[in-house]
């Protein structure tokens, strides 16, 4: 275990880079950037700790292996902020959130509704695949995941512009 704890100008470098490259994504951050700063400071001890930027809200069990799915952005990050408006850590929110029409509320881990859901019946969806593909009709962006996300990481489409693809 270390005890490495980021300076405030690595925070800040840190906080900087995070929000370019939301920005580019056409994602948003969280409007408190108190907040982010605190929760940059636990992606970068993260990191240190476990060697990838596990989100600081989750618990690390195992080997990076076993913690994929809760890298900072997680698989989480889209159909949280879908139905509620921002990711389990609040880090990213909806712009609905971000213009303060919708309240951040919390929400539940899918973390472990997946884990059940896998256990219960093995793979979810088509073929051999756990969620099916979307491909965006504008970019051709392609990801696979319960629902389409919101906004196009690559060129900022609505979900409207994404269809089924596999």
């Amino acid at each position: 275990m270390t005890d490495y704890v980021p300076d405030e100008d690595t925070i800040n470098t840190g906080y900087l880079n995070l929000n370019q490259e939301t920005k580019k994504s056409g994602y948003f951050l969280n409007p408190d950037i108190n907040y982010v700063k605190e929760l940059v400071k636990g992606l970068l001890i993260n990191k240190n700790r476990y060697g990838c930027n596990s989100c600081p809200c989750r618990l690390f069990i195992g080997d990076k292996a076993d913690n994929k799915d809760i890298i900072c952005p997680c698989d989480y990050r889209d159909d949280d902020i879908s139905e509620f408006g921002c990711c389990y850590c609040a880090l990213y929110v909806s712009k609905s959130v971000l213009s303060g029409e919708k309240d951040l509320i919390q929400i539940p881990d899918r973390r472990y509704a997946k884990k059940e859901e896998n256990t219960d019946t093995g793979l979810i969806k088509t073929g051999n695949l756990p969620y099916p593909v979307f491909r965006c009709r504008v970019c051709g962006y392609l990801c696979s995941r319960k629902n389409p996300p919101e906004k196009c990481p690559i060129c900022g489409a609505s979900s409207e512009n994404f269809e089924k693809y596999i």
